[in-house]
Protein backbone atom coordinates (compact mmCIF):
# COMPACT_ATOMS: atom_id res chain seq x y z
CA UNK A 1 0.00 0.00 0.00
CA UNK A 2 1.43 3.36 -0.92
CA UNK A 3 1.74 6.47 1.20
CA UNK A 4 -0.91 8.34 -0.79
CA UNK A 5 -3.49 5.65 0.10
CA UNK A 6 -2.57 5.99 3.77
CA UNK A 7 -2.88 9.75 3.57
CA UNK A 8 -6.29 9.55 1.88
CA UNK A 9 -7.55 7.02 4.45
CA UNK A 10 -6.43 9.29 7.28
CA UNK A 11 -8.09 12.32 5.73
CA UNK A 12 -11.35 10.41 5.19
CA UNK A 13 -11.41 9.35 8.85
CA UNK A 14 -10.55 12.91 9.91
CA UNK A 15 -13.43 14.29 7.81
CA UNK A 16 -15.98 11.98 9.43
CA UNK A 17 -14.70 12.53 12.98
CA UNK A 18 -14.53 16.30 12.46
CA UNK A 19 -18.12 16.30 11.19
CA UNK A 20 -19.16 14.32 14.26
CA UNK A 21 -17.35 16.84 16.47
CA UNK A 22 -19.24 19.67 14.77
CA UNK A 23 -22.54 17.87 15.40
CA UNK A 24 -21.61 17.71 19.08
CA UNK A 25 -20.79 21.42 19.08
CA UNK A 26 -24.19 22.04 17.48
CA UNK A 27 -25.90 20.04 20.23
CA UNK A 28 -24.00 22.11 22.81
CA UNK A 29 -26.09 25.08 21.66
CA UNK A 30 -29.14 23.37 23.14
CA UNK A 31 -30.60 22.19 19.85
CA UNK A 32 -31.97 18.66 19.83
CA UNK A 33 -32.33 18.28 16.07
CA UNK A 34 -33.03 15.77 14.57
CA UNK A 35 -34.94 14.61 17.67
CA UNK A 36 -37.89 16.41 19.18
CA UNK A 37 -36.40 16.83 22.65
CA UNK A 38 -33.28 16.09 24.69
CA UNK A 39 -34.61 12.77 26.02
CA UNK A 40 -35.44 11.46 22.54
CA UNK A 41 -32.03 12.60 21.28
CA UNK A 42 -30.26 10.88 24.15
CA UNK A 43 -32.18 7.64 23.59
CA UNK A 44 -31.50 7.69 19.83
CA UNK A 45 -27.80 8.46 20.15
CA UNK A 46 -26.83 6.74 23.41
CA UNK A 47 -29.63 4.26 24.18
CA UNK A 48 -29.89 5.78 27.68
CA UNK A 49 -31.21 9.05 29.02
CA UNK A 50 -28.28 11.29 29.87
CA UNK A 51 -28.26 15.07 29.97
CA UNK A 52 -27.04 16.59 26.73
CA UNK A 53 -25.24 19.38 28.53
CA UNK A 54 -21.89 20.77 27.43
CA UNK A 55 -20.14 20.01 30.70
CA UNK A 56 -21.70 16.64 31.33
CA UNK A 57 -21.48 14.90 27.99
CA UNK A 58 -21.01 16.96 24.87
CA UNK A 59 -17.83 18.80 25.75
CA UNK A 60 -15.90 15.63 26.69
CA UNK A 61 -17.08 13.86 23.52
CA UNK A 62 -16.40 16.93 21.40
CA UNK A 63 -12.90 17.27 22.83
CA UNK A 64 -12.22 13.56 22.32
CA UNK A 65 -13.35 13.80 18.70
CA UNK A 66 -11.30 16.96 18.12
CA UNK A 67 -8.19 15.33 19.62
CA UNK A 68 -8.76 12.23 17.50
CA UNK A 69 -9.01 14.27 14.33
CA UNK A 70 -5.87 16.21 15.20
CA UNK A 71 -3.90 13.03 15.86
CA UNK A 72 -5.07 11.37 12.65
CA UNK A 73 -4.36 14.51 10.66
CA UNK A 74 -0.80 14.44 11.98
CA UNK A 75 -0.53 10.72 11.10
CA UNK A 76 -1.83 11.32 7.59
CA UNK A 77 0.50 14.24 6.88
CA UNK A 78 3.81 13.35 8.55
CA UNK A 79 6.03 15.33 6.18
CA UNK A 80 4.01 18.50 6.67
CA UNK A 81 3.91 18.17 10.45
CA UNK A 82 7.42 16.86 11.05
CA UNK A 83 9.22 18.43 13.96
CA UNK A 84 6.01 19.29 15.80
CA UNK A 85 5.19 15.82 17.12
CA UNK A 86 7.37 12.73 17.00
CA UNK A 87 6.05 10.22 14.45
CA UNK A 88 5.93 7.51 17.10
CA UNK A 89 3.57 9.69 19.19
CA UNK A 90 1.22 10.41 16.31
CA UNK A 91 1.30 6.80 15.13
CA UNK A 92 0.52 5.54 18.67
CA UNK A 93 -2.23 8.14 19.00
CA UNK A 94 -3.69 7.07 15.67
CA UNK A 95 -3.68 3.45 16.76
CA UNK A 96 -5.43 4.42 20.01
CA UNK A 97 -8.09 6.15 17.93
CA UNK A 98 -8.42 2.99 15.83
CA UNK A 99 -8.74 0.90 19.00
CA UNK A 100 -11.49 3.19 20.30
CA UNK A 101 -13.36 2.87 17.03
CA UNK A 102 -13.03 -0.91 17.18
CA UNK A 103 -14.37 -1.00 20.75
CA UNK A 104 -17.39 1.06 19.65
CA UNK A 105 -17.92 -1.20 16.62
CA UNK A 106 -17.79 -4.37 18.75
CA UNK A 107 -20.27 -2.84 21.21
CA UNK A 108 -22.45 -2.01 18.22
CA UNK A 109 -22.31 -5.61 17.03
CA UNK A 110 -23.40 -6.77 20.50
CA UNK A 111 -26.31 -4.30 20.42
CA UNK A 112 -27.18 -5.45 16.88
CA UNK A 113 -27.68 -8.93 18.31
CA UNK A 114 -30.32 -7.46 20.60
CA UNK A 115 -28.18 -7.57 23.74
CA UNK A 116 -28.83 -4.32 25.60
CA UNK A 117 -30.79 -2.71 22.76
CA UNK A 118 -34.38 -3.40 21.83
CA UNK A 119 -35.24 -3.61 18.11
CA UNK A 120 -38.24 -1.39 18.92
CA UNK A 121 -36.00 1.64 19.60
CA UNK A 122 -34.55 4.18 17.17
CA UNK A 123 -31.11 3.53 18.66
CA UNK A 124 -31.19 -0.11 17.60
CA UNK A 125 -31.78 0.79 13.96
CA UNK A 126 -29.41 3.76 13.95
CA UNK A 127 -26.76 1.52 15.49
CA UNK A 128 -27.42 -1.30 13.01
CA UNK A 129 -27.59 0.84 9.87
CA UNK A 130 -25.29 3.75 10.66
CA UNK A 131 -23.22 3.80 13.84
CA UNK A 132 -21.68 0.32 13.68
CA UNK A 133 -20.93 0.23 9.92
CA UNK A 134 -19.40 3.71 10.11
CA UNK A 135 -17.25 2.73 13.10
CA UNK A 136 -16.06 -0.40 11.27
CA UNK A 137 -15.17 1.66 8.19
CA UNK A 138 -13.43 4.31 10.30
CA UNK A 139 -11.50 1.61 12.13
CA UNK A 140 -10.29 0.19 8.81
CA UNK A 141 -9.36 3.68 7.61
CA UNK A 142 -7.47 4.45 10.81
CA UNK A 143 -5.56 1.15 10.58
CA UNK A 144 -4.61 1.94 6.98
CA UNK A 145 -3.63 5.50 7.92
CA UNK A 146 -1.37 4.37 10.75
CA UNK A 147 0.49 1.80 8.68
CA UNK A 148 4.24 2.21 8.10
CA UNK A 149 5.41 4.81 5.63
CA UNK A 150 8.07 4.10 3.03
CA UNK A 151 10.98 6.42 3.67
CA UNK A 152 13.44 7.31 0.90
CA UNK A 153 13.09 4.11 -1.10
CA UNK A 154 14.42 4.12 -4.64
CA UNK A 155 11.77 4.53 -7.33
CA UNK A 156 12.71 1.24 -9.00
CA UNK A 157 15.03 -1.62 -8.22
CA UNK A 158 17.87 -2.74 -10.39
CA UNK A 159 18.76 0.71 -11.72
CA UNK A 160 21.78 1.29 -9.47
CA UNK A 161 25.16 1.18 -11.13
CA UNK A 162 23.93 1.47 -14.72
Amino acid sequence: MNDRTRERAGIAVVAVLATDALVHVYWMTGSTWPAGDAEALSLAVLNVVLPFTPRGLLLPLGLLLAASTTILLAVGRPARLSGRLPVVVTRLGGRLVAAGLLVRAVAGLVWALGIGASPATPFYWLNLLAYTPVCLALFAGAVIATGPYRANRPASRGTHGR
